[in-house]
């Protein structure tokens, strides 16, 4: 990803939060445009090979109305929807490509002074991200506004170890999740510091094929917890690693998006564009 696919994103999200504030005035085209300072035809062509639909198409994927849709058609386990998706579907794709291994104590014992911590910087299709790894796997992907800030986010996490500025296997394996394109994507482990709990929720999360949507409610039922769907809502707020553990896909059972850690344009952006890619297979 490059400086111009920064910008255009910064764009594309501009515009999703102004069609989310005035859908029910129905901008048209030149309206949105002209709010995120480009000519509409610039427009329609930039969200198109964003997005792969028109802007129009875009707000049905995002609007509460879809979400209960999806809400209403998925009423089932996660398992059973991760298993209808089928082994060889792109749906299952974190499911089948992402692992997790939980830290030992020892690990990240006296926090993490053992541990030696690879992270570097890239550009995504969603904005820019910090990525870091130790010797076992990715233990942290966040999207960022400030690299200083997001470093610093970084070293609270494991406040004793020593971080290296540097671009690993494991970091590149995880970034090529962006490109759907790629094929032959390799396995991506992640080696996360979390409570049992926590450790539970996010292995639940990956089960969630890409374009569905899930419930507070339906990930504590997974994890056989059904009435901890206020301790589920906390492990998913503190979940360490962006976009490849897909906190974005759990909403509210109102349809409403809610909350998300790195913004809740995003959250729309990335429900919006799974959706998209979905509606293509």
């Amino acid at each position: 990803m490059n400086e111009q696919e920064q910008v255009n994103y910064q764009r594309i999200a501009e515009a999703i939060e102004y069609i989310q504030a005035n859908y029910k005035n129905q901008p048209g085209l030149d309206e949105i445009a002209g709010e995120v300072h480009v000519s509409p035809f610039h427009f329609q062509r930039l969200f198109t090979e964003w997005a792969g639909v028109s802007p129009k198409k875009f707000l049905q994927f995002i609007s509460i109305e879809h979400a209960k849709e999806i809400l209403k058609n998925t009423n089932v386990s996660l398992s059973e929807v991760a298993e209808s998706a089928g082994l060889s579907g792109t749906g299952r794709l974190h499911d089948l490509f992402v692992t997790i291994e939980g830290m030992t104590p020892g690990e990240y014992k006296n926090g993490g002074k053992a541990l030696s911590i690879h992270y570097d910087f890239s550009q995504t299709i969603f904005g820019e991200v910090l990525v870091a790894s130790t010797a076992k796997g990715v233990c942290y992907m966040a999207f960022i506004e400030s690299k200083e800030q997001s470093l610093t986010d970084l070293q609270q996490h494991f406040p004793n170890a020593t971080f290296i500025q540097t671009n690993d296997v494991y970091q590149k394996q995880a970034l090529a999740v962006f490109n759907q394109e790629k094929k032959d994507l390799n396995r991506i482990k992640l080696h996360l510091k979390g409570t049992d709990f926590q450790l539970k929720v996010w292995n639940a999360l990956l089960k969630i094929p890409s374009g569905n949507l899930t419930t507070y409610g339906s990930i504590a039922a997974a994890i056989q917890k059904p009435s901890a769907s206020r301790a589920v809502g906390t492990a998913i707020g503190s979940n360490p690693i962006a976009f490849l553990i897909p906190c974005h896909r759990v909403i509210q059972a109102s349809g409403n998006f809610g909350g998300y850690m790195w913004g809740p344009t995003r959250k729309a952006a990335i429900i919006g564009w799974e959706a998209a890619k979905d509606s293509k297979q």
